[in-house]
């Protein structure tokens, strides 16, 4: 096609930059969703993750679920556990939960990586610590096996963590959780007195009287279980809340761009003296709330925090973008005068 057709209007030519704006365009929105998306993701956190905080959760329990310290109406066993190893030996091992009224949960267990600890049925390795394995689906009754180190290499400790759900889908004071430290002692420290003493046993923590609940008044129950349903109602609620809300957010922005673009020719053109003082400024808005919304995701805050911040923190960006635009728009007549 020559100059001449092109220079009746038969074939309109992208403007100087409007590929870069279409781009930024597009990556920004995708933030906005994948931000939105993980709102729910931060409400309710799935898999027994590694840490909690800065510390292990193998060692000091999880927040998330329960008051947030060990429960002792929870009693966590394993059993099949040598009072001493012998060298290379491999042992099975079985984890149990029990609880009054939630019968199944999930479980980690870590020896320090001075043996290894095979996963079975129902268990997996542990990402970030390949060395422990953990439930990868709900249940009880887990069945795995240990392997001694090949030389002797002193006492091996253990970190067990036994969390006994309510399977309401939630993590909340309904579930419960206690941890179990034990040891095996190093080879040749311990001896069988008699045939009748077994070589393995079984290691428990908790009360087993909590397991037995006395009748309650039925007035009472009731009014706990309407707690209780209360409590879900208002943590879901804001899960949606939150959610509508990112939304209609994002909607809004997407709407603005497309009419903008569409009827209203484009972004208005902001002249350079303007664009870099305001771009410096937002900039410094986007690096701050940057590093608080990281600060925040590896700390121990609630999700709704987390995903204000975020959203701030995109808004901030979207700032940027918007005065990158209006920067690189083609000046107008009005802007000229």
């Amino acid at each position: 096609m020559d100059e001449k057709e092109r220079s009746k209007g038969w074939v309109k030519w992208p403007q100087q930059g409007e590929s870069m704006l279409s781009r930024n365009t597009r990556l920004l929105l995708v933030g906005l969703l994948a931000l939105l998306f993980a709102a729910p993701a931060l409400g309710m956190p799935g898999g027994p993750p590694w840490k909690n905080g800065d510390s292990l959760v193998v060692e000091s329990g999880c927040s998330c679920h329960g008051d947030g310290v060990p429960s002792t109406e929870v009693v966590v066993s394993i059993s099949g556990v040598p009072r001493s190893y012998t060298l290379d030996e491999t042992y099975t091992f079985t984890v149990t939960l029990q609880h009054a009224s939630n019968a199944e949960g999930g479980f980690m267990i870590w020896d320090y990586n001075m043996g290894t600890l095979t996963p079975g049925e129902g268990s997996a390795v542990i990402p970030d610590e390949p060395g422990a394995i953990g439930q990868n689906a709900v249940g009880n009754n887990w069945v795995f096996t240990w392997t001694a180190p090949s030389e002797d290499v002193g006492v091996v400790p253990f970190q067990l963590v036994g969390n006994a759900v309510n399977g309401n889908g939630n993590f909340d004071a309904g579930d419960a959780w206690n941890i179990l430290s034990f040891s095996i002692s190093e080879p040749g420290s311990t001896t069988n007195e008699g045939a009748e003493e077994e070589a393995v046993r079984t290691i428990s923590v908790g009360d087993y009287d909590s397991l037995f609940v006395a009748d309650v008044d039925p007035a009472v129950a009731e009014a706990e279980r309407q707690e209780k349903i209360a409590d879900q109602f208002f943590e879901e609620g804001n899960i949606y809340y939150y959610a509508t809300f990112c939304i209609l957010l994002v909607a809004a922005v997407i709407q603005g761009e497309f009419y903008q673009r569409k009827f209203g020719g484009g972004h208005e053109h902001l002249d350079k003296s303007l664009a870099i003082p305001q771009g410096i400024r937002r900039g410094a808005l986007s690096a701050g709330l940057l590093v608080l919304f990281a600060y925040l995701m590896d700390n121990d805050f609630d999700w709704q925090v987390r995903l204000t911040v975020g959203m701030c923190t995109l808004w901030a960006m979207y700032g940027v973008y918007r005065t990158v635009a209006q920067a690189r728009a083609e000046p107008q007549a009005k802007d000229l005068v």
